[in-house]
């Protein structure tokens, strides 16, 4: 039998709750499939499974919210009977040790009750307390208890008004979604500052060539399908982690864990307030074309809040671009346990001198926040030259 637990999906998040199962119990479910959604303090986010089998039970009810790591369904693996697992759990439950008895506590004497105080037709005066019909119907509607409603009719009397007032009282307050993402943040970006030995270098790239060549390949498109710089920037830096693979992974136990594959996780501003860096998987592999899709689609969903957690919990990298906002430059700070950030600051023409000559050229700064505990600033360095080069030849990103 499989266990299928929350899984994490991201440094900033210890719970989530059930919005929704997207399977049932006795469906047949394959890697990749996505089975509930989960909100969490940045997004609702559709969760995949990575195992095959058929679902046995599901443990979660929408709307519980549970820590990250809590079991939500079991599965049969491939030739596991619904009895078997069944077995299986009754032998677990078996196992468990039995729990401690509690201390024995001190008996206190019974309380005297307090005598009832009746009308004279032998009702207690606490049941005779006027109530309209309606307003019995209505606190039962709101789930109000109504022997608790305050009532402020003639007489007592509890009006409807009375068990609204009490239902409003009893609801939780809403949710700050906002809130909760900035403290999310602030938990992860504390970690990181408080945990990682960051190191921060940048470099200034000229882009005369790129914008040229990007120019006139935008001209042989039609308008929805012309390509971002933000595009080439991507591109360049998967392909310029090629040579510093130190740069593109995880630091997990006290080591370093290089990625299979670079998942660059992309900073999008949500409307509504905050940051999230979901990823584009596999940039290096990508067109830029299909990059450029992927990059429109993945923006989009990140900000109607529909996401997938493979796209949640897989970056190996983030790369932020402030350029739209005007800055020259951007540190950011590294998101545990991604070892390195690059940033891009606008792209302005400025003076720059080549060759002997003073031109004016569109230049860009780029930056990277790198983890001393995984790299050092000699390959930070050729990380930035490298990446620097790789935009110095558009055409053959």
């Amino acid at each position: 039998m499989i266990e299928f637990k929350l899984p994490s999906l991201g440094a900033d998040m210890d719970k989530g709750k059930l919005l929704e199962w997207k399977v049932k119990p006795g469906e047949i479910v394959k890697r990749g499939q996505v089975v509930a959604v989960v909100d969490t303090s940045k997004a609702a986010v559709e969760v995949e499974i990575w195992q095959d089998g058929t679902v046995f039970e599901l443990l979660l009810q929408p709307g519980e919210t549970v820590p990250v790591g809590t079991a939500m369904a079991t599965l049969l693996q491939p030739g596991e009977t619904p009895e078997q697992a069944a077995l299986q759990k009754r032998e677990a439950l078996a196992a468990r040790p039995a729990p401690k008895p509690a201390a024995t506590a001190a008996v206190a004497p019974p309380a005297v009750a307090p005598p009832v105080v009746v009308a004279p037709s032998g009702a207690p005066l606490a049941q005779r307390r006027p109530v309209s019909p309606a307003a019995r119907k209505h606190a039962s509607e709101l789930n109000v208890d109504i022997d608790k409603v305050a009532g402020t009719g003639p007489h007592g009397a509890v009006t409807i008004e009375d068990v609204e007032k009490a239902a409003a009282r009893a609801a939780p307050a809403p949710a700050d979604r906002y809130a909760e993402m900035r403290k999310a943040i602030a938990a992860a970006m504390s970690r990181s500052k408080r945990e990682i030995p960051h190191y921060y270098l940048s470099e200034t790239i000229p882009m005369q060539r790129a914008v040229e060549w990007l120019a006139r390949e935008n001209e042989k498109r039609p308008v929805t399908e012309r390509i971002l710089m933000g595009v080439l920037q991507l591109k360049a830096v998967a392909l310029a982690l090629k040579k510093a693979p130190e740069l593109n992974g995880f630091w997990r136990d006290g080591a370093f864990q290089p990625a299979s594959g670079v998942h660059i996780g992309v900073a999008v501003s949500i409307r509504q307030g905050g940051l999230i860096a979901p990823a584009i998987h596999d940039v290096d592999e990508k067109s830029l074309p299909e990059l450029m899709r992927a990059l429109s689609d993945l923006v989009s969903r990140a900000r109607a809040g529909s996401l997938r957690s493979s796209e949640m919990s897989d970056p190996t990298i983030t790369v932020t671009n402030l350029g739209d906002q005007g800055v020259e430059a951007v540190f950011g700070v590294n998101y545990p346990p991604q070892v390195a950030l690059v940033g891009f600051g606008r792209l302005e023409t400025r003076p720059w001198a080549e060759n002997g000559a003073l031109l004016a050229v569109p230049l860009v700064t780029a930056s990277l926040s790198g983890d001393h505990r995984a790299s050092d600033g000699i390959r930070g360095a050729r990380f930035l030259a490298g990446l620097r080069e790789r935009l110095q030849h558009p055409e053959e990103l």
